[in-house]
Order: C-alpha cells, then sequence, then structure tokens
C-alpha cells in the first residue's frame, strides 16, 4: 500500500487546520488590496489635481496635488531603502513527492523552465494528508532525465502555505534513499491547492480603476469651474456667455461675447453667426451696437448708448451669410500661403458718399504678415491691401 493511506488520523488533523490556513491567506491578501487601492486612488486624485490646478489656475489646488504625490513617492522611496531587519526564515519541510505529470515551457537556455503536477506526502509528525500542488520550476537539461511520471522526488514545503512547494535538486543521501524505496498513491484531484487571490492581471485593473476612481472624483469636485468658465459654453457649442457689462447714470457702453466649442463649432458654418450675434443681441439688450468681431470660435459686440444712430450699426442688417466668402477670399489671394488666424470686424463708416455705411474689414495672419481686405455693407470688396505692402501689417 501506498504511503498516502497510513495516517487517518492526521487527515483529519489537517482538515480541521486547512480552513485556518486559508482564512489567514485570504485576510493578508485583503489587506494588500485595500492598501494597493488606497495608495492607487490617492495617486490618481494627485495628478488630477495637479492638472485642474493648471487649468484653473488656482495654486492651492496645484500645491495640494504636487504634495501628495510627492509624498507618495517619498514613501515609496523610503519603502524601497527601508532595511526589513532580521526576520525569520519560513518554516520548511521536507517530504516526498510523486510526480503525476511535468511538461517544459521553452528549452532556450541551460536551465528549462518546467511544470510540475505532484502528489505531495508530508511526514506523518506534520499532520498534513497527501495533496496535489502545481509547481513551476527551472531545471537543468542534464537533471531533466531524473524526472518522470510516477517518479518520487524530494521537496520541500511550507506547513503554513502548501502551495509553496520546491522540488530538491540535491537531496542529501538519506531522502536520495528514501525516494528510491518509497512508493505513494496518487491523491485525488480534489485535493489540489491554489494560492489564493488575485492573479497580476487582476491587480492590474484594480491599480488602473482606482487610479481613474480617484482622478474622476477631483474632476467632479471641481466640474462647476471646470466646464461653466467663460471659455465654455457647456453641452450647446452655440450658447452665449456675457464677459463683462458697465454701466453709468448718463450712458451705458457694454461688451458683450461667446465663444462657441466643440464638433463642427466654427462660426463659418452657414447660420451660425447670424444666430450668434441674435442672442448676443438679446443678452446686451439692444441691436444697435458700435463694433462686432467674430473670429474662427469667438463673437463681440460692443455698444454705447450716448453714440448718435449714425454712429451706430443694427446687428441684423448686415449680410453675416456672405461673411464666409469674403473670409476664403482674403485667406486665398491676398499673398498669405498658411493662414494661422483670421478675423472680421465691422464697425460704422461715418465718411460720405458711395460706400457709406458698415465697414467690414477681414484680416488674416500668417507667416508672411497681416494682409487686409475691405467690403462694404453688402459685402462687396472695396480694397485689397496683400501682405507685405504698406500698411497692411497695421491691425
Amino acid at each position: 500500500m501506498g504511503t498516502t493511506g497510513q495516517r487517518p488520523a492526521a487527515q483529519q488533523s489537517a482538515e480541521a487546520d486547512g480552513p485556518a490556513v486559508r482564512e489567514r491567506s485570504v485576510i493578508k491578501g485583503i489587506l494588500a488590496g485595500l492598501r494597493l487601492t488606497f495608495t492607487s486612488g490617492l495617486a490618481g486624485a494627485a495628478v488630477a489635481a495637479l492638472v485642474v490646478g493648471v487649468i484653473l489656475e488656482r495654486v492651492p489646488v496645484f500645491l495640494s496635488g504636487g504634495g501628495v504625490l510627492l509624498l507618495l513617492v517619498l514613501i515609496g522611496f523610503a519603502a524601497g531603502r527601508r532595511s526589513p531587519g532580521p526576520a525569520e526564515p519560513p518554516v520548511t519541510r521536507t517530504a516526498l513527492a510523486r510526480i503525476e505529470d511535468l511538461r517544459a515551457t521553452s528549452g532556450e537556455s541551460a536551465d528549462v523552465p518546467v511544470e510540475f503536477l505532484l502528489t505531495v506526502a508530508p511526514e506523518p509528525e506534520d499532520g498534513r494528508p497527501a495533496y496535489r500542488v502545481k509547481v513551476d520550476q527551472s531545471v537543468n537539461l542534464v537533471d531533466i532525465p531524473a524526472y518522470r511520471p510516477r517518479g518520487i522526488a524530494v521537496v520541500e514545503y511550507r506547513p503554513d502555505e502548501p502551495w509553496d512547494v520546491r522540488i530538491v535538486t540535491r537531496p542529501t543521501s538519506e531522502w536520495s534513499r528514501r525516494a528510491e524505496a518509497a512508493e505513494i498513491d496518487s491523491a485525488p484531484e480534489s485535493t489540489l491547492v491554489e494560492k489564493p487571490g488575485l492573479s497580476e492581471g487582476s491587480w492590474c485593473v484594480l491599480v488602473l480603476v482606482t487610479f481613474l476612481a480617484g482622478a474622476a472624483l477631483v474632476v467632479l469636485l471641481f466640474r462647476g469651474e471646470l466646464f461653466t468658465s467663460e471659455d465654455h459654453v457647456g453641452s450647446s457649442p452655440k450658447q452665449p456667455s456675457v464677459t463683462s457689462s458697465a454701466s453709468a447714470s448718463v450712458s451705458r457702453t457694454f461688451t458683450t461675447s461667446t465663444t462657441v466649442s466643440g464638433h463642427s463649432s466654427s462660426l463659418l458654418v452657414l447660420g451660425r453667426m447670424r444666430e450668434t450675434v441674435t442672442e448676443l443681441a438679446e443678452r446686451a439688450g439692444t441691436s444697435e451696437v458700435t463694433a462686432i468681431t467674430i473670429q474662427e470660435r469667438r463673437m463681440e459686440i460692443r455698444g454705447d448708448s450716448a453714440r448718435p444712430p449714425g454712429e451706430t450699426l443694427h446687428v441684423q442688417m448686415l449680410p453675416y451669410e456672405l461673411f464666409p466668402a469674403l473670409v476664403r477670399e482674403a485667406r486665398t489671394t491676398l499673398g498669405v500661403r498658411s493662414p494661422k488666424s483670421w478675423r472680421i470686424d465691422v464697425a460704422p463708416d461715418s465718411g460720405t458718399g458711395p460706400g457709406t455705411g458698415p465697414r467690414v474689414r477681414v484680416t488674416v495672419t500668417g507667416d508672411e504678415g497681416t494682409a487686409h481686405l475691405d467690403a462694404d455693407a453688402t459685402a462687396r470688396i472695396l480694397e485689397r491691401r496683400p501682405a507685405g505692402e504698406g500698411g497692411a501689417d497695421r491691425g
């Protein structure tokens, strides 16, 4: 009879101790997971605080994020440099094991990684029944023939962590004799023990999720300032916002502007200019203004109630639908090969004669300089000043 059938009392003792060992291992895994979750979440929050502090120009937020991140780095550095001090080595036991199966996972060097399936048969005084375990261990090519299925090997294992098993490649002469004479029955597959806890991939997912959760928490705390600043329009790319307003007892001057954002948010989109200037006029409370400035994603109107009607213009009387063509004309015909920006300025014209009325000026800027194109209230081009010509670079 094999040695696995000779210890019924020991088996009962081991069955009683097994749950306690597994419980301790699970508790260690939970504590390690909690530490990792807290650290990665705090790191994510610190990085997000740095970014939010820069965007909002909030020095305390930036310093808080940087301080926490620096503290985590210092703690990690100190933990790596700290000497663990004298510690008792883990208790190990020597036993015999039956090789149920083995498989080499590669063979590119002298030491070949081999995956063993073993039946470990602890000594009777260890109080543990035979059990199965999978072991990954490198074996020298010269020693490979010594290991074969149904063969007996000498192993070392930890009673508190029975899955931690190592094959002794150079056993003592006494254990070698015992291995040659021993017969071990195969343990049932139900006795297979594995290391409890998360896999390396699961730990990576946990770190990533908690890092992102910490960062998201900081962003949510500052979402009001991040997503409702004067240069951001929330969910609608066409929603205007008033940037400044001043009033006096005799006259009222105002400057109202909006910035659009999002996909296809350029003011050159057909109908976007007229819709935006209408909303700005409603916010200002008047359609009579003294100047209109239009850029790629920004529009501004200015007004002064003290100005006479001849020195103001009505926002709805302009041919906004023709302005995109003026911009294309200025960008392609005025000698600016790679335009970087454009601007439309509309102002009343106090002159007399033909062309009297609002004056429309399109300004294009690029590496070659600044070019201007002037048009009247019907978008008819009156004057071109290409880049490089005298006066063309004056704003």
